[in-house]
């Protein structure tokens, strides 16, 4: 697509959007659903993470609806990267189609599928469902996050979610931390903050523990891609919290050819990350 047609899509445009994404999400949760863990092949791509049967099913029904919603505005999925055609300077859908193969694969229930709808290099809406777990979290930057319960033969209990403020230094509060990705400069991140409470979660979760006030930050100190914070950044955003670089740097999506986030955390409470900042900045 000629990048110069590609229209930017404001708040009320996004809103229009929000319950015919959030049914591709559904709909490509119940495809993965389906597949057999159990027998199904597992591929590894060229940087060793793994692929299956499932990530494509998911990546075909969303980018195939997309097209269909909206095909005169770009959409990147994990699955086709390597036909990504960046800088997406104005709107672009960035999908994740299975968040967490590596659950996925090892019989857990924390993964997602996720959405998000990016606008000048800044998520705008963001949609992070859990099939596995019957929850959709899904929020709007501007207009309110929200999560979605699904109970059987009932209509799915929406309920608004707000991220919590952090607690005073004296007491413990939670970290999000990842169950498969480790990594040095988080640990010592966490190390620094004597108290806190670890919680270990799988995908996009993280983001969505975060946005619903059940977690108080999420750090991620080395490279991670862009598809797998895009949706949970606006889903934290728009439920009140703040995602950032380690200094306090907005993250932007979509410009770089190797559509890699570096380092980011996700506040909670966007207090605390000044006060964490301001600290930062008045150590010799």
């Amino acid at each position: 697509m000629n990048e110069a047609v590609a229209p930017a899509i404001d708040c009320d445009a996004a809103a229009a959007l929000l319950e015919p994404l959030t049914e591709l999400v559904i709909r490509a949760g119940r495809a993965i659903l389906a597949v057999n863990r159990a027998a199904m092949k597992v591929d590894g791509k060229a940087d060793g993470s793994p692929v299956t049967e499932a990530d494509l099913a998911a990546d075909r029904i969303i980018m195939e609806g997309l097209a269909q919603l909206v095909p005169n505005v770009p959409a990147l999925s994990e699955e086709r990267a390597p036909l990504a055609l960046p800088p997406y300077k104005e709107s672009f859908f960035l999908v994740d189609p299975l968040d967490g193969t590596k659950e996925f694969v090892a019989g857990r229930n924390e993964f997602t599928v996720n959405i998000a709808l990016v606008t000048r290099g800044t998520p705008l809406l963001g949609i992070v469902g859990a099939p596995a777990l019957g929850l959709i979290w899904r929020g709007i930057v501007g207009r309110g996050a929200e999560r979605l319960t699904f109970r059987e033969n009932a209509a799915p209990l929406r309920e608004p979610i707000h991220t919590r403020a952090c607690p005073p230094p004296k007491y413990s509060w939670t970290v999000a931390v990842s169950r498969s990705h480790g990594d040095p400069g988080t640990e010592a991140f966490i190390a620094a903050r004597p108290g806190a409470v670890r919680t270990e979660l799988g995908s996009a979760v993280k983001f969505a523990r975060v946005a619903e006030g059940a977690v108080d930050i999420y750090p991620r100190l080395s490279p991670t891609c862009e598809w797998d914070v895009a949706a949970g950044h606006a889903v934290v955003t728009a439920a009140g919290g703040k995602v950032t670089d380690p200094s306090g740097a907005a993250l932007r999506f979509g410009l770089a050819k190797d559509f890699l986030v570096p380092e980011f955390i996700a506040w909670g409470d966007p207090a605390a990350a000044e006060r964490s900042l301001r600290a930062q900045r008045s150590k010799p």
